[in-house]
């Protein structure tokens, strides 16, 4: 295909899916940290201490990662429709079942059930872009879908603490009217979902038959490159050093990135805002968040720099969290977490164009899936950590210095190993560059 046509066939693939994708994910988000606004108020109601919060906030994680392989191989069976689909309907139930949690054991096990719900969807996600977009476009199409994270913290952080004024209506807590109100919604999307993704290039009814003929052997051409090259065996995948290393990458970006969202809201309120102040001061970062992630992606695919437009990013995010950390307590440290938020969003964009390099077929449903649920267990040791030292020293400044070494050394290994021979074969023979921009348009 010329440049002009395959422009105009992505960006209509583009206009068609991402809003749906992109609104899912919103959703996914939402119904992930929402906890950390009913924290304001379940925490007193129900007697649960910061260290019991931190552990019911990253035991999500645990359902996460056990779920999350064997899910994503079963999207790669039965399509991703129906089993993205399937996701959101189960994790907005179980979301809205929050509401009924009594005490720490009810909400550590509603929590874990909840990450089990959701395992797969991201990394679903993920696996089904590469299906619908041609490698020079990735880094800009991940980075557009991921911030689906800032965008659902800068939105449901003044939505949470709104709810959050329903308290006593109907008899039911403010915090329950939370869990209710962004649970439900997710469930009817899932249907929603259902009736208008289809799986493949070849599937849409949408695009004209040759432009559907045309994408899907551009994808097909691709992924035969990288499975002629790499092979699609997972069980070689997961022994290959490469994706040892991005998961780790991955492990130190979520677990600053979540070890800071759970938490950002009560940081906020020890400064002395009201609860509405808190949730419209909490936006603040991720609307830098949302710029991070668009611009980052967009320079990564212009200049086909996946290795320092990555570790920029992390290092964006560790100066910031450390910067905040200095300033906790002051409303300075908004702006800090505003330089954080947009490294952390920012660095997705060249970080998940990284795995197609590599991986095709099983190999890249079952190892874009380890990468995500290894890298999620950075949600659960992150909070659990940043929990345990605000109950030990009475301050979050030592747990937002302990995120910030976790980004930076994410940052020493992508310099590491995201180089000159990382699209090489593991023979060593063959090598497979990164993938490459678009031409100039």
């Amino acid at each position: 295909m010329a440049p002009s046509e395959q422009d105009r066939i992505v960006r209509q693939v583009f206009f068609r899916l991402m809003p749906l994708l992109f609104i899912g994910y919103v959703m996914a988000y939402v119904d992930r940290i929402n906890v950390g606004f009913a924290a304001l108020r379940m925490n007193a109601d129900l007697g649960i201490g910061p260290a019991v919060f931190g552990l019911g906030a990253g035991i999500f994680f645990i359902g996460y990662f056990l779920f999350e392989v064997p899910s994503n191989l079963i999207l790669e069976k039965v399509g991703a429709r129906r089993w993205i689909a399937r996701i959101m309907i189960s994790w907005g139930l179980l979301s809205a079942a929050m509401m009924f949690v009594q005490g720490a054991t009810s909400f550590l096990v509603l929590r874990f059930l909840l990450g089990a719900a959701e395992a797969g969807f991201y990394p679903g996600v993920i696996l089904y872009l590469t299906y619908w977009f041609p490698k020079a476009y990735r880094a800009r199409i991940f980075g557009a879908f991921a911030v689906g994270i800032p965008v659902s913290l800068a939105i449901g952080a003044p939505l949470s603490t709104t709810i959050l004024q329903l308290d006593g209506l109907l008899g039911l807590k403010g915090w329950q009217w939370l869990f209710l109100l962004e649970g439900i919604p997710t469930t009817l999307f899932g249907f929603v979902f259902l009736a208008l993704i289809p799986d493949r290039p070849k599937d849409a009814a949408w695009l004209a038959p040759a432009d559907r003929t045309a994408l899907q052997a551009l994808i097909d051409a691709e992924q035969r490159a990288v499975a002629g090259a790499h092979g699609t065996s997972l069980r070689k995948a997961i022994a290959d050093p490469r994706l040892i290393a991005l998961s780790f990458i991955y492990f130190a970006n979520t677990g600053a990135n979540l070890g800071l969202a759970f938490f950002l809201p009560q940081i906020l309120k020890s400064t002395g805002l009201s609860d509405m102040q808190t949730g419209l001061m909490t936006a603040v970062p991720y609307v830098f968040g949302v710029v991070g992630g668009l611009t980052i992606g967009w320079i990564s695919d212009r200049t086909d720099d996946r290795r320092l437009t990555l570790a920029g990013s992390l290092l964006l995010t560790a100066v910031g969290l450390a910067l905040a950390g200095f300033a906790t307590g002051s409303l300075w440290a908004v702006a800090f977490m505003a330089v954080a938020a947009a490294g952390l969003y920012g660095g997705k964009a060249p970080f998940w164009a990284l795995p197609p390099v590599f991986l095709s077929g099983s190999a890249a449903a079952g190892g874009i899936a380890l990468i995500n649920c290894v890298g999620n267990l950075g949600g659960f040791v992150a909070p659990s950590i940043v929990g345990w030292i605000r109950e030990s020293s009475g301050s979050f400044e030592a747990g937002l210095y302990f995120l910030a070494a976790l980004a930076f050394s994410a940052v020493i290994v992508t310099l590491l190993v995201v180089n000159a021979r990382f699209g090489a074969t593991r023979g060593g023979a063959g090598p497979v560059p990164l993938p490459a921009a678009a031409p100039p348009r």
